[in-house]
């Protein structure tokens, strides 16, 4: 199933798309929330008629660095011993369709097309069996990061956690085997990231484990599992794509911050 949030007539609510094309797909309003038992409420709303938001409000983003090895190596980077984890606060999470704003602080932005995990339960120190039990979906990502700030900081806090800097959508796809799947990024139709998610050195499970045993993670909170090889420069003006096989596609375009 998929699920969307979105708003019409200043209400937020969650409906299952149904329907497939551009021009055919309508939302299933949701009775509640969709993290428990719900119902369909059998009213529903034409896709065209809504605005699409994140499809969920994460307690935190948490992201996974140089999980892909070709990725690692076309930054200089080591694969690294154990998953390189790092945060990407609330405040940086936007929809499909909304704008990344350009940071005054960077002369170099970049894409990262990314398969995000959206957990379903709170949960903690999950045994890798049970791993399945606490995912409520997938969606698409992308791991927008000031690449000039990632360099000379330390800490990437800044780097990839500036307002705006993780579109998350258009929406959660419930039924799905995420273990290889495509996933590209376009900028302005021309493609730059083309890879396959069995390509990640650590799979989900292995990301689940190792991020619980530290924390408790809350329904709604993403994992970013990292990206492929490929990633670019974003100008003022561009618009970037991020597609997952059996997902769907989030598309952002690039503006000028303030």
């Amino acid at each position: 199933m998929r699920i969307a949030r979105f708003s019409i007539d200043g209400n937020v609510a969650f409906g299952a798309v149904e329907g497939e094309g551009p021009d055919g797909l309508v939302l299933d309003i949701i009775k509640g929330i969709p993290y428990a038992e719900f119902e369909l409420s059998g009213t529903k709303v034409p896709l065209s008629k809504v605005r699409l938001l994140p499809p969920v409000l994460p307690n935190k983003v948490v992201a996974i660095g140089r999980n892909y090895a070709e990725h690692a190596k076309e930054l200089g980077n080591a694969v690294p011993d154990v998953p390189v984890a790092f945060f990407k606060p609330t405040t940086s999470v936007i929809g499909s369709g909304d704008a990344i704003e350009y940071p005054s602080f960077s002369n170099e932005l970049h894409h990262e097309a990314e398969l995000a995990v959206v957990i379903g339960r709170m949960c903690r120190e999950v045994p890798r069996e049970r791993v399945k039990d606490v995912i409520f979906g997938y969606t698409c990502a992308n791991d927008v990061t000031a690449r000039d700030a990632q360099k000379r900081e330390k800490q990437w806090a800044r780097a990839k956690g500036f307002d705006t800097s993780c579109p998350l959508g258009p929406w959660v796809e419930t039924d799905l085997d995420p273990h290889d799947l495509t996933i590209q990024a376009t900028v302005n139709g021309e493609q730059r990231q083309l890879g396959r998610t069995s390509d990640m050195i650590r799979s989900i499970e292995d990301l689940v484990v190792h991020i619980t045993e530290a924390m408790t993670l809350l329904p709604g909170d993403v994992i970013l599992t990292g990206t492929p090889a490929g990633v670019g420069p974003l100008h003022v003006g561009d618009e970037v794509a991020v597609t997952i096989e059996g997902i769907g596609t989030l598309t952002n375009k690039v503006i000028k911050r303030g």
